[in-house]
């Protein structure tokens, strides 16, 4: 949380508190400051004879329990968090961020089909070409029995084309050239997402653990609504496409 104008003395000083101004500040206990003390999550303070004075560090350390404790961390993570970002360690790891971040998108399910399998399927046109070029595409890897493909949901699609005669070739090259729309339209929002929700954020390893927690539950936020965008742009233009060529057809 940023620091306030209130947390400085007159002139611009760091303020110097004592345990119940510090905690009237932080808007705690003085028996919760002390607690946290004893946990190890609040640095030690300045001593000067018996008097113990705390600094802005320490409010600004309360107000991050805190924030991490509104966003449901126990004491034990959000001491694991302080103490990694201490240690130089990967905040935005701990907390969520990069599984949030790198966690798959699609929720294909592999399937494996014998060579008679693809003979069945396919007949003449299961050539080493087609072959080779849905290895290159990275939809299928070749096996001694057989194939394996990414996505039961696409091999059920292609054999579904080829079946009402559409050639296995045209299938693949389709394939490919609706593969490059995907990666454009996927680098549309991963740009979004870079510019408008990361701004001006050089690595995530520098952020603070309440940072962190934040960008985190945005993502989250985010990656349906990116799914969303994407099947109703595409379900639109296929009206729009459709709509078009049987116009083109009929002469319209």
């Amino acid at each position: 949380m940023a620091e306030t104008e209130q947390d400085r003395e007159p002139g611009g000083r760091p303020r110097a508190y004592r345990v119940a101004e510090l905690a009237e500040a932080a808007g705690v206990s003085v028996r919760t400051v002390r607690f946290y003390r004893e946990r190890r999550l609040l640095q030690p303070p300045r001593k000067e004879g018996r008097i113990a004075w705390y600094g802005d560090e320490h409010l600004a350390r309360l107000r991050l329990i805190a924030e991490l404790l509104d966003r449901g961390h126990a004491l034990g993570g959000i001491a694991e968090l302080i103490g990694a970002g201490e240690d130089g360690r990967d905040v935005a790891e701990l907390i969520g961020l990069r599984a949030a971040l790198v966690a798959p998108w699609s929720d294909e399910t592999p399937v494996h089909l014998g060579w008679d399998e693809l003979r069945a399927a396919f007949g003449d046109q299961l050539t080493e070409a087609n072959t080779a070029e849905s290895v290159a595409q990275g939809y299928i890897t070749v096996d001694p029995d057989g194939i394996t493909h990414v996505s039961r949901r696409l091999m059920d699609a292609t054999v579904a084309l080829v079946g009402e005669g559409v050639p296995l070739a045209a299938v693949l090259d389709v394939s490919r050239r609706a593969s490059e729309y995907a990666d454009a339209m996927a680098d549309v929002f991963v740009a979004l997402v870079r510019d408008h929700v990361f701004g001006a954020l050089a690595r995530v390893r520098d952020l603070a653990p309440a940072e962190a927690a934040r960008l985190t539950e945005q993502v989250e936020r985010v990656r349906p609504l990116a799914r969303a965008v994407n099947e109703a742009q595409f379900a639109l233009a296929m009206d729009r496409r459709v709509r078009a060529e049987y116009d083109r057809l009929t002469g319209r």
